[in-house]
């Protein structure tokens, strides 16, 4: 067990992360018919893929945890994609990327990206949900209230900071438009 001022390595902080999504994963499936849970833990894995990679929506740190935290959310990142975690969704992560709902740079760099991400991931729920036999089918707002509480879950896990995301967004590095980046020669 680590002490308060222990520090976990990267790779340690990155298991947890990993391990705490995958949590949220399972807790999100087992909200719906078991014929869906596939798709619901697809959704979570590949959202918390693409979250991880929103680096630059977390609030801002000192040089060496930037480093860190930047280290992490890749291994996060990497880890959510590997054959270990993804065994027994090919189908579902092949059907989401059809619909091209993979980690790209600009779910990190455009915000309508993102819009456009999650409203790919309500068309792949509902989708899957008409699916089945009438008498199994969800609510009809299923799909937005599971991908929104997915967001929700994976952002807490990993720490996104949203009133940073929300001012990157709006001036992109920290700063207006039109204004010099900041010299990182200190």
């Amino acid at each position: 067990m680590n002490g308060p001022t222990e520090r976990r390595s990267p790779e340690a902080q990155a298991e947890q992360l990993v391990r705490d999504i995958l949590k949220a994963a399972q807790g999100w499936a087992r909200e719906v018919s078991p014929a869906l849970q596939p798709a619901v833990r697809a959704v979570c894995i590949r959202l918390g893929e693409m979250v991880a990679d929103q680096r630059n929506y977390f609030a801002p740190v000192s040089g060496q945890q930037a480093a860190e935290r930047t280290q992490v959310m890749a291994m996060v990142a990497k880890e959510l994609a590997s054959r270990a975690v993804t065994e027994g969704l090919e189908k579902q992560l092949a059907a989401l990327t059809e619909l091209e709902l993979k980690s790209t740079s600009s779910w990190a760099l455009v915000p309508s990206a993102q819009g456009e991400w999650v409203n790919t991931a309500v068309q792949f729920l509902e989708q899957q949900g008409k699916a089945l036999p009438s008498d199994q089918q969800p609510d009809p707002y299923w799909a937005d209230d599971v991908v929104a509480g997915v967001i929700a879950s994976v952002r807490a896990v990993l720490g996104v900071d949203e009133l940073t995301a929300r001012t990157e967004s709006q001036y992109p590095g920290g700063r207006k438009s039109g204004e010099a980046p900041p010299d990182d020669t200190e």
